[in-house]
């Protein structure tokens, strides 16, 4: 089976072009940037390129997306533009195709304002259950494509599973206080308890959903490492998390204090993929108990290919304070 995969220069389109390539899967990359992983240089808002790549394809990966580090460098118009009518162009032109499975690349940033909790309040515990309520014109636009997605699966029967990836991009974090408070790799080892993903488990969840889509009709799946933590730790999470964490995981504290790391002091949620595993068939591998196994052995934590692919950035400029400008 064919695949197209558009943002195939981008951090996850190259991650799975380089996978379905060494697989010897036959795949086309779109993007708006050239790279060594991109076949057809064009936007998804161009609807006769659209059309054009869908030609012989029988499964369609949609990762190409305006972000949230491009809310303060982008207008809104332009990601009504991308990220809806750019996924609508694909949507119709995938079922006037006869394509037999559609995966669209969504985030936990739809969630928004349902995972703001105040200080010292219980950890929001984010499965599908959760109602989104976005907070800026990327969570906006990326639900809006999500339920493009459920219309289109509806009205024409084209298979849609959508995935709300976790972050697993390698940048710095946007926040200065966390820059400044921790470390880089000790804030993301913490992540990968509650809200981080390694780029080839998001390979593998999209892979996966490609091929149970058909049979699933349409489904929204919230895709992170699988968390230690269980609904019942929340309200302590949010008051204690390094406790639950020793409690949970006993062996981090030794691993940290040789590094002189620590666990933030409290969390504000936790990503749960119960319904991803289950129904996709999808086992994550590197979560934080394997980021544990993989410092303590004194061997780089991260997947050979997040290695292999490294930082890319965000925009084509560099900012002085930090890796991309947010808008207050």
């Amino acid at each position: 089976m064919k695949i197209l995969v558009t943002g195939s220069s981008g951090h996850l389109g190259e991650a799975l072009v380089r996978t379905l390539r060494h697989d010897g899967r036959e795949v086309v990359g779109l993007d708006v940037k050239a790279s060594p992983f991109t076949d057809i240089e064009a936007s998804v808002v161009d609807r006769g390129a659209v059309r054009r790549a869908m030609a012989g394809v029988g499964g369609v990966i949609h990762a190409a997306t305006l972000h949230k580090p491009h809310v303060a460098t982008h207008s809104r118009q332009a990601f009504v533009d991308v990220n809806i009518s750019g996924t609508l162009n694909l949507l119709e032109e995938a079922a006037e195709a006869g394509v037999r499975s559609f995966v669209f690349t969504s985030t936990t940033s739809v969630f928004g304002l349902a995972m703001a909790t105040p200080p010292g309040a219980a950890a929001a515990w984010i499965d599908e259950a959760v109602v989104p309520v976005p907070k800026n014109i990327y969570g906006v636009t990326k639900a809006a494509a999500e339920d493009l997605c459920q219309l289109i699966q509806r009205r024409t029967g084209l298979p849609v599973a959508v995935l709300r990836t976790s972050r697993f991009f390698p940048e710095a974090d946007d926040d200065e206080r966390l820059r400044g408070g921790y470390e880089d790799d000790n804030a993301k080892a913490n992540e990968f308890a509650f809200r981080r993903l390694d780029v080839a488990d998001a390979v593998c969840a999209h892979l996966a959903a490609l091929e149970k889509a058909p049979a699933l009709g349409f489904g929204r799946y919230v895709v992170s490492a699988t968390t230690p933590f269980v609904r019942a730790d929340a309200a302590e999470l949010g008051r204690d998390a390094p406790a639950v964490l020793g409690r949970r995981v006993p062996a981090y504290e030794a691993v940290y204090a040789r590094r002189g790391w620590r666990m933030f002091p409290a969390l504000d949620r936790v990503y749960d993929n119960a319904r991803a595993r289950a129904e996709l068939g999808w086992t994550p591998r590197y979560d934080f108990a394997h980021v544990l196994e993989r410092l303590a052995a004194g061997e780089p934590p991260l997947s050979p290919l997040a290695r292999a692919i490294g930082a890319k950035g965000y925009h084509d400029q560099v900012f002085e304070d930090g890796p991309y400008p947010v808008e207050c």
